[in-house]
């Protein structure tokens, strides 16, 4: 059934605590840490937007990293709260912890329309845990619980269920802000009943982290397209070589009984012909690739690894995806984070690019894709990036996620 939103219900005047993900990658420069991609944090600004505007006064809770349970500098959000204020244009409050008297005084001290960030919620163990009495302190006085952290809908932390179990038990509302009701649209309601033909594009290192997908789709999709090193697994089923590639050999058996599936309902399958190799090696302790070139043959020499789809399979993966009505992409055609291996994922960005401007409806889902089309300047030349990473490939494997199941239906 479908869930609130914050469109559904007056937010005037009200205390509201907002999910939000700010799971952003930074880095160290001059003992500070610097955001190095805030995709994750402008996707967030329609719904804080509309928010401020209707005079709620916002508390908004995130986490950071894997800080498991203890307070860890690099992973603070402060830095999150100096973009924030850059980006709405307003001063954004930020409170350097979560719960406690100093988070319910920075709460009660918030005016209509303004917003606070709390400190990283993970630096307290108990909300991995879904502690019922912290989420009963991070709850506070909201009336409003608002979840537009989707790439965390998939835990049960106290963050995401425990609070919107807080709320829901004194009658307060659990409501989707308006990037969660995008991703459940995109992800959801867009690839129920998809414009044909159905193009899904897979990437990534492994098979078994996609195949429920993989199996899902195949009862949707017209083609299927296979990048990655989860590629070499596939080849593997297909009786090819894979020389010192990155597979699974114990997840051949899958891979085949997905080639099976792919034939018995007719949908197209493509894995790459050729390949960019090269020779791994490791210098001074370091890993790294040298003498890369164009592997001409489907089967891959036993001295090389392969690193990127080739030429010739980047044509022939564009010209399924050319003709697409709509698009999946989820996960990369090789380690395009080195330059040398990246035209194979920068090829098939640019097509799903020039496919959206032709009319169909693409859809990215997540992680290393949202990356590779930002690396490009191609962000927003499709039509929805998911900010879901995990939580996507587990909602596109059809499975309930905690953090939307906690959240109010709508009335009949």
């Amino acid at each position: 059934m479908a869930k609130l939103t914050i469109k559904d219900i007056d937010l005037r005047g009200k205390r509201v605590l907002a999910r939000v993900d700010y799971n952003v990658p930074m880095t160290k420069q001059d003992d500070t840490m610097v955001i190095n991609d805030d995709t994750r944090i402008r996707a967030t600004l329609p719904t804080l937007q509309a928010m401020t505007e209707k005079g709620a006064r916002v508390v908004l809770a995130a986490h950071l990293g894997r800080p498991k349970g203890k307070r860890v500098s690099s992973m603070s959000l402060r830095p999150v709260a100096d973009s924030l204020s850059k980006l709405t244009g307003k001063p954004v409050s930020f409170c350097d912890q979560c719960v406690g008297r100093t988070a319910v005084d920075a709460a009660n001290n918030l005016e209509d329309g303004s917003l606070l960030l709390l400190e990283n919620v993970r630096y307290h163990a108990e909300e991995e845990a879904n502690d019922p009495t912290f989420a009963t302190q991070l709850a506070g006085d909201a009336e409003v619980f608002v979840n537009d952290a989707f790439g965390a809908a998939h835990r049960a932390h106290a963050s995401t269920v425990g609070v919107a179990n807080v709320l829901n038990s004194r009658g307060g509302q659990s409501v989707a802000g308006i990037l969660m009701e995008r991703e459940l649209q995109f992800l959801g309601d867009e690839l129920e009943s998809p414009a044909r033909p159905f193009v899904v594009i897979l990437g990534g290192a492994k098979v078994s982290d996609k195949i429920k997908v993989i199996d899902r789709l195949l009862e949707k999709a017209d083609t299927i397209v296979i990048g990655g090193a989860m590629a070499y697994t596939f080849k593997l089923a297909k009786g090819l070589t894979v020389g010192k590639s990155l597979v699974e050999r114990d997840k051949v058996d899958i891979a085949q009984a997905a080639l099976d599936k792919a034939a018995k309902r007719g949908v197209q399958f493509l894995i790459p012909t050729d390949n960019v190799v090269a020779v791994p090696t490791e210098v001074d302790g370091k890993f790294m690739f040298r003498d890369h070139r164009v592997n001409d043959s489907e089967n891959i020499p036993d001295e090389v690894e392969g690193v990127d789809i080739g030429p010739k399979s980047a044509a022939t993966f564009s010209e399924a995806i050319a003709g697409a009505g709509t698009i999946l992409w989820n996960g990369p055609m090789g380690i395009f984070e080195d330059d040398r291996f990246a035209d194979g994922t920068f090829a098939v960005a640019r097509t799903v690019c020039e496919a959206t401007a032709n009319g169909a409806k693409s859809i990215i889902g997540g992680g290393d894709s949202v990356k590779a089309l930002n690396k490009v300047n191609l962000g927003d030349q499709v039509t929805f990036m998911s900010t879901g990473g995990g939580a996507s490939l587990e909602f596109l494997e059809g499975k309930d996620l905690p953090g939307v199941a906690a959240l109010t239906e709508k009335p009949n």
